[in-house]
């Protein structure tokens, strides 16, 4: 069995991929435009893996407001991928609207660095991949099998990347929400540092020359 190809690093190119899925042959590029989560699970029927597609489900809406196209994978089968959803369908009311990519010979997760033998040799590990609308990868996180994800701070993620890609020269600081002031990257000079001081004297988020916050 091949190995990983490597965890993918940030800012570089999300790998390619042609798989089938419960909305049938599915790709990358048939996204173009538009961010993409794409997010893996270890196994169809377990329930922590069941609580994060309802949550993911039950927040859908509020993903595609922000351009995004939810991509749900694991090892099972397109077949045992239906019947779950149909499961949680019929006993949480919740309707599973994203495609989930079956992939049987673990091509995708091995391109995306999915499979981790320390937790498990054949099954994916909780992975969660940010991309851009020019297919580079923003963000991704790693969770250990036994602990669920919160889909407030994928979406919290997100938010953050397109108001920074918005508002160049800004970052966002520790639990940043949409609303929520941003703050400026660190003068690179010494000079810079000096205009920094002289240009934000009797701001109140101003708490030093590298240490500024403001309201977008």
């Amino acid at each position: 069995m091949s190995e990983n190809a490597g965890i993918p690093q940030i800012n570089s190119p999300a790998p390619d991929f042609d798989a089938n899925s419960t909305h049938g042959p599915i790709s990358l590029g048939k996204f173009t435009g538009k961010w993409i989560v794409l997010f893996s699970h270890p196994y169809d029927f377990t329930p922590v893996c069941s609580t994060e597609f309802l949550g993911f489900a039950q927040n859908a809406e509020r993903f595609n407001e922000l351009g995004v196209q939810l991509i749900g994978l694991s090892v099972d089968s397109v077949f045992s991928h239906i019947a779950w959803t149909r499961s949680l369908e019929q006993s949480h009311g919740v309707k599973i609207p994203f495609p989930v990519i079956a992939d049987l010979d673990q091509k995708v997760a091995r391109a995306y660095g999915m499979i981790h033998p320390g937790a498990n040799d054949m099954a994916t590990v909780r992975a969660v991949f940010v991309i851009d609308p020019k297919k580079n990868i923003r963000a991704l996180v790693y969770y250990p099998m036994q602990c669920g994800r919160s889909i407030e701070e994928i979406l919290r993620i997100v938010e953050a990347l397109q108001t920074v890609d918005k508002n160049p020269n800004t970052a966002t600081p520790e639990g940043w929400k949409k609303g929520d002031k941003v703050i400026l990257p660190p003068p690179k000079t010494t000079a810079d540092a000096e205009a920094r001081v002289a240009e934000t004297k009797g701001n109140a988020d101003a708490k030093d020359w590298y240490f500024v916050k403001r309201s977008l």
